[in-house]
């Protein structure tokens, strides 16, 4: 996933604001995903978890991360392949719902375990920051494919 963010910090960085800002929030975002990994697995025996601490800070992030996405970015990004054509415009209405999909598992795994973690609940952590990583790798393609596609060149009818 950071190979597949260096790449896309070369391709398109510095090209507009929003869109650095964005790939930045997710290098930080990618950052803290993998200080929480590293410390799994855990040994089941003992429940051990990352620090609860390093687990609220992925929380926020992440939430920060889906709400810029969500509530900043997607709707400019579209209506910008909007402008260059129907084709660019088709592509990106067909992309978004598809990143859209990621955000409930994020969200459901926020509500897990930003607060208070308990015994029952910690047991499902590996697996499902697992099944969240993988979420977010499709995300990130799917967006980087978003991006790409306002760069492409599409002409207009």
């Amino acid at each position: 996933m950071l190979t597949r963010l260096e790449e896309a910090q070369a391709q398109w960085g510095g090209s507009h604001s929003v869109i650095d800002n964005w790939l930045a929030e997710r290098q930080e975002l990618l950052v803290l995903y993998y200080q929480v990994a590293g410390c799994a697995p855990y040994d089941k025996n003992d429940h051990a978890l990352p620090d609860h601490a390093q687990i609220q800070s992925f929380c926020q992030i992440l939430l920060d991360y889906l709400s810029a996405g969500h509530f900043e970015i997607y709707d400019d990004l579209v209506q910008q392949c909007e402008k260059k054509g129907p084709e660019s415009l088709k592509l990106a209405q067909a992309l978004y719902p598809r990143i859209a999909e990621s955000t409930d598992l994020a969200l459901d795994f926020n509500d897990k375990y930003a607060e208070a973690l308990n015994e029952s609940v910690s047991a499902d952590f590996d697996r499902d920051l697992s099944t969240l990583g993988e979420a977010l790798e499709l995300r990130f393609e799917l967006e980087d494919e978003l991006i790409h596609n306002l760069y492409a060149n599409h002409t207009t009818v």
